[in-house]
């Protein structure tokens, strides 16, 4: 079994940068439907993080980073900053995980994780699309209800269309 930890980012500094990016290009080369066309270049995911870290530093946004002894190895955001009339929800988003780190339990502890910290901000429901079916299990599995799929919603990775499926989750 693979150690790894998972902690909050307040602030992303080059190594979680450096890390974040390969995760990203990493589940791209991959198939995942993570709003980016392969190839993905190291400067356009480099462009991502760096406007999520804003996105962090303001509040809007919470970053978590599972890692084990060689670095990243998968990430969740939670995002805050909802219009006026739902300050109660919040958007899970871009729940990744490097391929050499899947089935070892770090999808599901970054779930737990986002999930305690969308608790601690004071919300109530959690809301997330996903277009993989491995991703889906998950979140069975952790009690998320799918409230329904939108076919041809995105683009995969190297083109053709996919459906994502839109799940939510109450939490106690």
């Amino acid at each position: 079994m693979s150690r790894y930890t998972i902690r909050q980012v307040d602030r992303l500094d080059e190594r979680d940068l450096d890390g974040l990016i390969e995760v990203l290009i990493d589940c791209v080369e991959g198939g995942a439907s993570v709003s980016f066309m392969h190839p993905l270049s190291p400067a356009k995911a480099r462009a991502f993080w760096q406007r999520i870290a804003t996105d962090i530093a303001s509040g809007a946004r919470t970053l978590l980073i599972a890692e084990d002894d060689i670095g990243v190895i998968g990430t969740v955001q939670i995002v805050l900053d909802q219009p006026e009339n739902q300050p109660h929800r919040a958007d899970i988003s871009k729940m990744l995980v490097h391929r050499r780190a899947r089935r070892l339990g770090v999808g599901a502890a970054l779930m737990t994780a986002a999930e305690d910290a969308a608790r601690r901000a004071g919300k109530t429901l959690l809301v997330l699309d996903t277009a993989s079916d491995d991703a889906e299990r998950l979140y069975v599995r952790a009690g998320w209800t799918l409230a329904g799929i939108i076919p041809d919603y995105a683009l995969l990775p190297r083109g053709g269309l996919c459906a994502t499926s839109v799940y939510y989750r109450k939490l106690a």
